[in-house]
Parts: C-alpha cells; sequence; structure tokens
C-alpha cells in the first residue's frame, strides 16, 4: 500500500511541479509551457528496456539509460537553446522528481 502511495504521489508531482514552473516562469504562455513540460515524460520510454519495467524500489537515475549523467548533461545545456528550453526545463523537472525519488529507495 506504500507503494502505490508513493507511486501516485510521484506520478500527481510530475504534473504539478511543471504547472507551478510554467505559471511563474512563463506566465503569459503558461498552458503551453505545461504541456510541453509534462510531455517530456515520455522520457520514461527507456523504463521499457528495464526487466522489470516497473520497480517502485529502482533508483532510475543512472539506471535507465535517458536518465544518466551525460543525459541530464544534455538537458541542461539543452536549457540555453530558446527552442529547446521548455522541452530541457520539463526533463530537468522530471530528472529532480525521479532524484528525489531515489532517496526514498535507499
Amino acid at each position: 500500500m506504500q507503494a502505490v502511495l508513493g507511486t501516485s504521489v510521484h506520478l500527481l508531482l510530475h504534473g504539478l511541479v511543471p504547472g507551478v514552473v510554467a505559471r511563474v516562469l512563463f506566465q503569459d504562455r503558461w498552458k503551453m509551457a505545461w504541456l510541453v513540460m509534462v510531455a517530456t515524460m515520455v522520457v520514461d520510454v527507456d523504463h521499457l528496456l528495464a526487466d522489470p519495467i516497473f520497480d517502485p524500489d529502482r533508483c532510475g537515475i543512472g539506471f535507465h539509460p535517458l536518465h544518466s549523467g551525460p543525459a541530464i548533461v544534455v538537458y541542461t545545456v539543452a536549457v540555453i537553446v530558446p527552442l529547446l528550453r521548455l522541452p530541457s526545463v520539463g526533463l530537468l523537472i522530471h530528472m529532480a522528481l525521479d532524484g528525489i525519488e531515489c532517496l526514498r529507495v535507499i
């Protein structure tokens, strides 16, 4: 039951945190910004390479290819490219939330 609650909160935060960031940083286009940042959850496609695909006790940071250190560096550098700013902010939020989740798993 605790794993279900933790997973539910984690998924909820993946929608709420980008919403707050969109409202604060992208006020004039917050709805579009929120949608783009939430759409970056597609990065979790790399979970399909794992066995099992979902493990509530596994830290995804450093385990999944799109959640690796080099990938996070790319997302960070991409913030400076105006066209990539929203997706990269969304990806960094995603990585931060997953990183926080890793603290629970330890």
